[in-house]
């Protein structure tokens, strides 16, 4: 499935999500989630429900766990925040694992000569990290991580510091991603946005979000990313 975008210029730059696009880092957070539940003597949550509050950074996962064990606002979410971290310190990258296709396809449009950047929600501590252990940091020439500037996704602002970073054109971008977050960033920041059908798009799935283009691998991404695809509707 594909549509038009709204770009004007070639695209230079491949901008892409981290948890749920490039690595599905679920069952790390989960499982740091549910210890950080037990050390405040509340019982696990289910693995889909913890998975569902992934993509808008760490403080809001932590609120909405807090809510759903209803431990809000009995418990501080600086205290619960902590307590995640530590627990993540530990968890990251040591459950989850790199979704098929992810390397071929960052090997390939390496070799086709797009920049390319990691644009996530998630910590510097913590992203870094991850890429590194994943090997998938040596495809990337930026990070910008969820503290990397005041704004997270979906304000625009992570993509556009990326695109500078990167030294090309907003409108020379394309976003990949996996959620509804995705999309808003990159309506907001005027780029083509492209969905992996897998990952953690919520109950209504990726198709439901009105992307420009999905596509079941991102070994698929060198093929889509064509001039008739980026090119201005008629």
């Amino acid at each position: 499935m594909t549509t038009a975008s709204t770009a004007s210029l070639p695209c230079a730059a491949v901008l892409i999500d981290l948890d749920g696009t490039l690595v599905d880092s679920a069952p790390d957070i989960v499982e740091a989630a549910n210890r950080m539940l037990a050390d405040l003597d509340s019982a696990p949550l289910p693995f889909d429900t913890v998975a569902g509050f992934i993509g808008r950074g760490v403080p809001n996962l932590v609120r909405r766990v807090l809510e759903t064990a209803q431990l809000a606002p009995r418990v501080e979410a600086a205290e619960a925040e902590a307590l995640f971290h530590r627990h993540y310190d530990d968890t990251n990258g040591r459950l989850g694992s790199v979704f098929p296709g992810v390397e071929a396809g960052l090997a390939a449009l390496r070799r086709d000569g797009y920049r390319m950047a990691c644009v996530t929600n998630k910590p510097r501590a913590l992203a870094a990290p991850l890429l590194a252990m994943t090997g998938l940091a040596s495809y990337l020439d930026v990070l910008v991580a969820g503290d990397s500037i005041a704004q997270m996704k979906p304000h625009p602002a992570p993509l556009r510091h990326a695109c500078r970073l990167l030294d090309v054109e907003a409108a020379q971008g394309v976003l990949v991603g996996d959620s509804p977050v995705d999309v808003a960033a990159a309506r907001a920041a005027g780029m083509p946005v492209c969905l992996v059908r897998y990952g953690y798009a919520g109950p209504d799935g990726p198709a439901a979000l009105g992307a420009d283009a999905l596509i079941d691998s991102m070994e698929a991404l060198p093929v889509l990313l064509t001039p008739a695809w980026l090119a201005p509707a008629a």
